[in-house]
């Protein structure tokens, strides 16, 4: 499933295609500061793997695969799907190789994309929206069985772009988008307690000045559901080639088997 060329130019307009590129050029600028959490990623996968043994597998926010245990995947289940809101070619090319392995081009937040670009369009510097009442959050919806839903490192970066692309047609307070925020997280949430699951996802950003002063900001908006079992670490963000070595970043994560 591919996306429509109007439809590219909406997520063009958004800024999804340049948020992926500055995700892998981000994550090459830190010289595998990433790779413990990766690491971790892969291996809370793998057990609930060996946990559920499902045939099949739906991963939502799939990305460029850092985070993923691909190779191990392909010989426990009998089929992978993988869904973004576009997949980078260095994944179509890496995943056709395997017979098993879908990609589809989805909104993971089940159409409020093209809902924000709907009730926003209209809006500019000038002229500002008053309110976002008016905009619908949907519920996703697969396009087939998923089997085993993996939200992987999805949920807090659903509104994101949303926000920042609202924010510069709007006069809305933050607290109305922390409001639409715990609503998006929410219905993410909700989906994936209809099925077993594995969630990994932030849920406070920790800011480090060069005088070793800390400042965390809440990324989780919602109440995390219970789990079966649950695991926590820290993903050193800007572990190397900090913000303008002003500041470091560290990312606390919650991974839960649903």
């Amino acid at each position: 499933m591919t996306h429509s060329v109007e439809y590219r130019r909406i997520l063009t307009r958004m800024g999804y295609y340049n948020y992926q590129d500055g995700l892998i050029y981000r994550h090459l600028n830190q010289e595998g500061g990433w790779d413990y959490h990766n690491e971790r990623c892969r291996s809370f996968i793998l057990k609930a793997l060996g946990i559920y043994k499902p045939v099949k597998v739906t991963v939502l926010g799939s990305g460029w695969l850092l985070d993923l245990p691909v190779a191990e995947m392909v010989d426990l289940t009998e089929e992978i799907c993988l869904v973004d809101i576009v997949h980078p070619p260095d994944v179509i090319n890496q995943t056709g190789k395997y017979k098993n392995i879908e990609l589809i081009e989805q909104d993971i937040s089940g159409g409020l994309i093209e809902e924000v670009w709907q009730k926003s369009k209209g809006y500019s510097f000038i002229k500002k929206m008053k309110s976002i009442g008016s905009i619908h959050i949907p519920e996703y919806k697969p396009v087939n069985e998923p089997g085993m839903v993996i939200s992987l490192n999805i949920l807090t970066q659903l509104e994101s772009l949303l926000i920042d692309f609202i924010r510069k047609r709007s006069k809305i307070g933050e607290e109305d988008f922390d409001h639409f925020r715990a609503e998006i997280q929410k219905k993410h949430l909700d989906f994936l307690k209809k099925f077993n699951s594995v969630l990994i996802t932030d849920i406070a950003e920790v800011f480090i000045d060069s005088s070793g002063n800390k400042t965390t900001s809440p990324t989780l908006f919602t109440e995390l559901p219970a789990g079966q079992y649950t695991e926590e670490w820290d993903w050193h963000f800007d572990l190397v080639r900090s913000d303008y070595y002003k500041k470091r970043s560290v990312f606390k994560v919650a991974a839960i088997i649903l």
